[in-house]
């Protein structure tokens, strides 16, 4: 079977049709990473968008049962170079495209994926269609054009978990956190847990009193969609700030950004890979690190709010992280925990977060 990927600027590129055979609609992204396609696939930060490889060779390595950052697959479709339909890994327990044909996902094989991740180079991520089952392109061009978009969207809190659990409750802890969970990838938990901190996970919207209770810190997750669309959340975490540490990661860095008065925007394409370069403003290093982000907090808004740019993406000079000691909050943009890897900059989330709020 055919597939077909079509862009809202009408530019149209066709294939070998894998995984489910069916159509959904989303925003056409890329993700810069040569390996981790499943736990890209897993991220909640891709709910409604389609994903384009820039590696050229996926699947080769099948699927297994470990490497699942969420108990669900959340793109709305998956467009590579060229796709293994056998798995040759000792880990393995099955192909990817059956993996995505049981989770109602279609993939998109054989197209020249270099001149589309140029193409959204150059004109910004954008509304799509993909389709594995044959519907004609006109009714694709209605749909895409009827889907809204993510500005203004609130997918964090489909994301998010449904009632509050302990992920991890040692005998003797190092730091008790409450993690508040816009689509949290299990490796945060996993870290936490092993770094010796009692954590109990809350949905997104659950009010400072309950989640700011009896804790040392509170950390703001990863997730997906428009931060601006969480005025309630943004509200929650500001009625609590200088009185209980908080640090965030990638959406969570944004809600916090939002609640010490800075403001978000959408970026033209975002950053999504494990090879985006930050410089730590503080120390001059440079670290390698894991994004998947659309929206950025604006830099001047964030100045002008009092609080202290720690960390710049040397890409575009946007901001991967900022500090405010006074209302006790910091927070980056990258992914700490690196699912996949690289793992350069995990001591921020087992060291500098934990020392930040007042863990041993």
């Amino acid at each position: 079977m055919r597939a077909l990927l079509l862009l809202e600027d009408g530019r149209r590129f066709e294939g070998r049709a894998f995984g489910a055979s069916t159509r959904k609609v989303g925003e056409a992204v890329f993700n810069t990473a040569m390996t981790g396609y499943q736990e890209a696939l897993t991220d909640p930060s891709y709910s409604e968008q389609v994903l384009v490889m820039t590696a050229s060779h996926l699947g080769n390595t099948g699927v297994n049962d470990e490497d699942d950052e969420s108990d669900r697959c959340w793109v709305s479709g998956f467009v590579v170079r060229d796709v293994s339909d056998e798995a040759s890994n000792w880990r393995s327990r099955g192909s990817l495209g059956a993996w995505l044909a049981d989770r109602g996902v279609p993939g998109l094989a054989g197209i020249d994926t270099r001149a589309l991740v140029r193409h959204l180079r150059t004109r910004g991520a954008m509304r799509c269609a993909i389709s594995t089952d044959g519907t004609p392109e006109a009714q694709l061009t209605d749909e895409l054009q009827a889907w809204p978009g993510m500005l203004g969207r609130d997918l964090a809190s489909e994301a998010s978990c449904k009632a509050p659990y302990v992920a991890s409750a040692p005998t003797t802890p190092r730091a008790r956190l409450a993690v508040l969970d816009g689509g949290a990838k299990r490796n945060i938990l996993r870290l936490l847990a092993e770094a010796g901190c009692h954590v109990t996970v809350y949905p997104l919207h659950t009010p400072a009193s309950e989640f700011a209770r009896g804790v040392d810190g509170v950390l703001v997750t990863n997730g997906p969609g428009d931060p601006a669309a969480l005025g309630g959340v943004v509200a929650e975490l500001r009625s609590v700030l200088g009185t209980l540490p908080m640090v965030g990661i990638c959406l969570g860095h944004q809600l916090l950004g939002l609640a010490v008065g800075a403001t978000t925007y959408k970026l033209p394409f975002g950053h999504r890979g494990a090879n985006q370069p930050v410089r730590d403003e503080r120390t001059g290093r440079v670290q390698i690190t894991s994004q998947n982000h659309g929206f950025a907090v604006d830099r001047a808004s964030l100045v002008a709010a009092g609080a202290t740019i720690t960390h710049t993406h040397l890409n575009d000079g946007t901001v991967s992280g900022f500090a405010d000691l006074d209302r006790r909050v910091y927070a980056v943009q990258y992914h700490p925990e690196a699912a996949p890897g690289p793992a350069d900059g995990r001591g921020i989330l087992l060291d500098e977060f934990i020392r930040f709020v007042g863990g041993r």
